[in-house]
């Protein structure tokens, strides 16, 4: 009896500290948790927001329009061994994808691997929907590569390798798709992103030989427009030159008109002053430039040519 007694205080307070144990929990400000008895949703535990995921779940169940949800974190109580607490946590949660192929409008296989940002935004709409976590990346997986293949079959695959506006617009557009399409299981994708593109092995060929064909055409048009521009160019310079030309010609025949009646002025005031002389001196002249080489020439004796040599000029 006394053994009985002295064994019975410790055994009280150990069953007390296991009931005590078992009659609180704690909600961190990273989690939120719902308390289940018996299966039936009891209480829900968030730390902001309450309204709003009793809204929220209201509309897709409307059974839990009602729903206890309770806003703010720390230490909450239960019935031991009958209600059973899951915890979810609200911090931003990694989805890595595992490569899948998505055909282009031009029918070629490109890879893509994927991953993506999310949380559980209604915890309660997720426990109903989801109820894990694996769960959701299998139905996040399903959704995100149903809008891709949707999207990526209507650019062809060279838009979609070099052109990064067009896939930052694409991946903005899934993003909105996708979490329209995940309303309904308390699940928010928050960014998704593109860690690499690639081609299958067996299109690696193709793909290249599309590009040499894109390149060539595109170096096939700037030679076209770069002798456009050379035969323009040369126009302009020929009609430019024809223009400085014509002027010259003009300028030089309107200074040749202009040295010639000068020349024809200073003639006839040298002639008007002397003519005597300005006759004898273009004999001389013409003296010089005729009687070359030993030249015989026959005139008569009153020839007014050879008047200076026979010493009858004056």
């Amino acid at each position: 009896m006394k053994a009985i007694k002295k064994i019975l205080p410790p055994v009280i307070a150990l069953i007390a500290i296991i009931l005590l144990a078992n009659s609180v929990f704690i909600v961190n400000e990273y989690e939120s948790a719902i308390v289940k008895r018996f299966g039936h949703i009891e209480a829900v535990f968030v730390k902001e927001n309450a309204q709003n995921v009793r809204d929220t779940t209201a509309k897709y169940y409307p059974s839990l329009a009602s729903a206890n949800v309770v806003e703010g974190t720390g230490i909450h109580f239960k019935v031991p061994f009958v209600d059973q607490v899951t915890k979810y946590s609200n911090r931003l949660l990694t989805y890595d994808t595992s490569p899948q192929q998505v055909i282009t409008s031009d029918k070629k296989k490109l890879l893509f691997d994927n991953n993506a940002q999310w949380t559980i935004e209604n915890p309660l709409l997720f426990d109903l929907s989801m109820r894990s976590i694996s769960s959701a990346e299998t139905r996040i997986d399903d959704i995100i590569y149903s809008s891709m293949r949707e999207k990526i079959g209507k650019n062809p695959s060279s838009s979609i390798i070099s052109d990064k506006e067009l896939g930052e617009k694409l991946l903005s557009e899934l993003t909105s798709e996708v979490n329209l399409a995940l309303e309904g299981y308390g699940v928010e994708i928050y960014d998704i992103k593109i860690k690499r593109t690639d081609v299958p092995e067996e299109n690696h060929q193709s793909i290249y030989n599309n590009m040499i064909t894109e390149r060539n055409r595109m170096a096939a048009q700037y030679r076209s427009e770069g002798e456009e521009e050379a035969i323009k160019t040369r126009s302009e310079t020929d009609k430019t030159v024809s223009v400085i030309l014509s002027e010259a010609k003009a300028n030089a025949e309107k200074i040749k008109g202009e040295g010639d009646a000068e020349a024809a002025r200073i003639y006839n005031e040298a002639y008007g002053s002397d003519p005597e002389f300005y006759k004898f001196y273009n004999t001389l002249e013409t003296y010089k430039n005729t009687l070359k080489d030993k030249v015989t020439l026959v005139l008569p004796s009153d020839s007014e040519f050879a008047q200076y040599l026979t010493g009858k000029g004056q």
